[in-house]
Parts: structure tokens; sequence; C-alpha cells
């Protein structure tokens, strides 16, 4: 699986034509899935904002969703156990790219793999899992206490499908907890590699090796 983990989603340019990159081909030739089932783990998210992401109705921002797809459909994890799987199989591996929603990364990692969603992401070598925050630090192995809002399973362990771990929305105007500062003293906590970046910063990564864009600031840790 080819992987565009960012922290605000595709918010420049830069971004965008890593997408394309990574795509192989135009948005526009590209069909899409967008899973908002992290939103549903967070207390800061709503009805309303899932609806927002679906409908890309976010104020002052772009949305996953109006980035000229092809076509656009929403994959809810939390409803795949009740369905059976050679239903639900097949839309995901036609889409193009996973978009997949911020919000609570344990609550994301935990219906990717109630769902069996985590054990087909092996079988999807062409698909692009574009991440916004939860939705990238789901692939990590750890997210940190700090990130930590749904606390059933007692752990902050995620997928571990790379090897770094994500502090997303960094310097982010008003928020206190995510200053230059707080993501130090977060790495501190995290065990090996970790970047640091804001919504303006992506980290692509294909065949193992990742990189980062950025038109914004980015912090990278080894601890």
């Amino acid at each position: 699986m080819k992987m565009l983990l960012t922290s605000g989603g595709v918010t420049n340019a830069s971004i965008r034509s890593v997408l394309v990159e990574l795509l192989g081909k135009p948005i526009e030739e590209s069909d899409a899935l967008l899973v908002p089932t992290a939103q549903w783990g967070h207390p800061m998210c709503s009805p309303q904002t899932v609806w927002r992401s679906t409908a890309g109705r976010w104020p002052d921002q772009p949305g996953l969703t109006e980035l000229g797809w092809r076509s656009v459909g929403v994959l809810e994890l939390t409803a795949l156990p009740s369905i059976a799987r050679e239903r639900w199989e097949p839309w995901v591996t036609a889409a193009d790219t996973l978009l997949v929603d911020g919000g609570e990364a344990i609550y994301l990692s935990h219906w990717m793999r109630e769902s069996g969603l985590a054990d087909l992401l092996p079988s999807l070598a062409d698909t692009v899992w574009v991440g916004v925050s939860a939705g990238s630090m789901v692939m990590t192995p750890r997210i940190g206490k700090e990130f930590l809002e749904w606390d059933v399973d007692g752990t902050d362990e995620a997928l571990g499908v790379v090897d770094f771990s994500i502090f997303p929305h960094l310097d982010y105007p008003g928020w206190s907890s995510n200053t230059s500062e707080s993501a130090a003293r977060w790495a501190a906590g995290i065990q090996g590699r970790s970047f640091a970046i804001d919504d303006h910063t992506a980290i692509a990564v294909q065949d193992g090796d990742a990189r980062v864009i950025s038109e914004g600031k980015w912090l990278e840790f080894n601890t």
C-alpha cells in the first residue's frame, strides 16, 4: 500500500502533486472511498462534523471529497461486521484511494481490526491511503498518551504499518497543546523515530521509503 500521511489533508499544491504521483494517474480518473469512522471515537467530533467531512463543507479548508475524484463513496467501518465480507471487499479493492479522516486513532485502529480492513491492507499494493490526523496516526506504532481519547483497550499502540510516529497539527493556531515544545515532550515518550507535522505537511510512503513534503513546518525526532 502507498500512503500519503497528512495532518490537515491535501492543503497545498505540493501535497496534491505527490498524491497524483502516488495514484499514477489524474485525480479526475480515480475513484475514492471516504472512511469517517475515527470521528465517532473523539469527543470533539459529532454527526455534524461527519457530515461536513462527507460533504466537503469544512469552512476555509479543502475537503478530501472535493478534490475532483471521478467518484466518491463512504466506507463506514463500524457497519462492515454486520454485512458479508464478499459484499464490501470488492468496494475496497476497486477503489484507487482510501480517504481516512481524523478523529481518534485508537478507536479507528480497533474498528480496522474488527471490520477486517486491517487484514486486507497487505493485498492493496496499488491503493493509496490518504490519512488526515488520526487517519495518518493509525498507521504508526504508537500515538502517545497525549492523543489518547478512547482508552477501552488501555493502549496507545496503533497498527504499526510504518515504523515512525506522527504528532499532527504542529503549532496550530490557538492549540496550546500542539506547540513545538509539546511535540518534543511527546517525542521523548515515543520510542523510535517520529515526526511533528503541521497542516501544510505530509509524509509520503512508498516501497518502505518515507519522504516529507511540506510548504509549512515539520520536525523530526529520534529517541
